[in-house]
């Protein structure tokens, strides 16, 4: 039975266990697939001794893959400078970025949101933001402000894009001067800890959409911050999870599994479980 993995950290909240196993018996595909933990100093290591076929990758890692297929990635990887999917090609990796497009079909077809012309606003420059960026470019989007801490990471973002009249690198000082956005995304992982820098009420309004590339408790600060704001709509990041799973399935097997299903039944077990608290 082939092996597949997600390797990140922190990772025991990872659904992408529970999704890749409704893949399997949907598909009829023999697998098995396993959270590991691993940091930036042990990655390599681990994903060596893990035995695995193909893997996923999340934070904080999806930098660290795209340098360790060695320039046998993708074009879309490339653009994005990150890579979440890795599949084995003999002793070494190929790299893949599925995230983008997961959003993508996420906010579209799940949500019904048209993304063209809009102007987006992306909170982050790490392999998040990395991995959705290009995709957001290519569906359509007017403009696409980059905002992050280190205003030097949001410049070497922007330049990788190659888009100097819709890309837009800023740091989080300017978010005042900004004004509404038509999409608001959060790629950051500071709500990891509960929190979230502070953001004007300004950059949303009635008409806008807020994003957090994180689901469950780590969706739960810049979620409330924009329904305070007056969002029209927010999203967390399950959706898009199961999505970009899809394609990393694809990429490995072959077929495109179903992903309305497994959606449907990580929704109400997400539900359940906050009924019960």
């Amino acid at each position: 039975m082939p092996h597949y993995a997600v390797f990140g950290s922190p990772i025991a909240h990872s659904q992408s266990p529970r999704i890749h196993a409704a893949f399997a018996r949907q598909t009829g595909i023999a697998m098995d697939y396993v959270a590991i933990e691993a940091d930036h100093a042990r990655f390599a290591e681990k994903l060596a001794a893990s035995g695995v076929a193909g893997a996923n990758v999340t934070l904080p890692l999806k930098e660290d893959a795209f340098a360790l297929c060695a320039g046998n990635v993708s074009a879309r990887a490339r653009r994005a400078g990150a890579v979440n999917t890795l599949l084995r090609e003999g002793a070494g990796w190929r790299g893949d970025n599925t995230d983008g497009l997961g959003l993508v079909r996420d906010l579209t077809e799940r949500h019904g949101l048209d993304l063209r012309e809009r102007r987006v606003l992306l909170l982050g420059a790490g392999g998040a933001a990395r991995g959705v960026a290009p995709a957001l470019l290519d569906a359509g989007i007017h403009s696409l402000y980059v905002i992050n801490r280190s205003p030097e990471r949001a410049d070497a973002l922007v330049d990788a894009l190659g888009e100097p009249g819709r890309a837009h690198a800023r740091g989080w000082d300017a978010l005042p001067a900004l004004g509404e956005f038509d999409l608001l995304i959060n790629a950051t992982s500071a709500s990891r800890g509960g929190s979230l820098p502070p953001l004007p009420m300004a950059l949303a309004g009635p008409r806008s959409v807020a994003v957090d590339l994180s689901y469950g408790e780590a969706a739960v600060p810049f979620l409330a911050w924009a329904r305070a704001a007056g969002c029209s709509h927010v999203v967390d990041g399950l959706g898009m999870l199961v999505e970009q799973a899809a394609e990393s399935f694809l990429l490995w097997h072959g077929v495109r599994p179903d992903t309305e299903p497994v959606y449907a039944a990580l929704s109400q077990r997400a539900d359940a479980l906050v009924t019960a608290d």
